[in-house]
């Protein structure tokens, strides 16, 4: 059995049990940035984020989304009815609102 698979965006949302919105930064919003910052992440086995690498983003952007995926929880992600680690991407999108 692998020790890791790796899974879509869209089977990880499905999986999310505790999801955290981002403190959107004060220097991103005078400067009137948005956008998509899209992390690789590693979920363990107990549904915790155990590793997470910038794939891209605004600068600006990127501490506070890193700061809160790391707090996202999921729910473990079974294979033939064992838990496995988890490799996903995943995309916290900043939009200014009007």
């Amino acid at each position: 059995m692998p020790q890791r698979i790796r899974i879509s965006q869209g089977v990880t949302k499905g999986l999310l049990i505790q999801k955290i919105q981002p403190q959107y930064p004060v220097l991103a919003k005078a400067a009137r940035v948005q956008g998509d910052v899209v992390l690789s992440a590693i979920i363990s086995k107990e549904g915790n984020i155990e590793n997470l690498q910038l794939v891209s983003g605004h600068p600006m952007l990127v501490p506070a989304a890193i700061e809160t995926v790391k707090q996202w929880r999921y729910r473990p992600y079974l294979l033939n009815g064992q838990p496995v680690e988890v490799e996903t991407t995943i995309t916290v999108t900043f939009e200014l609102t009007q």
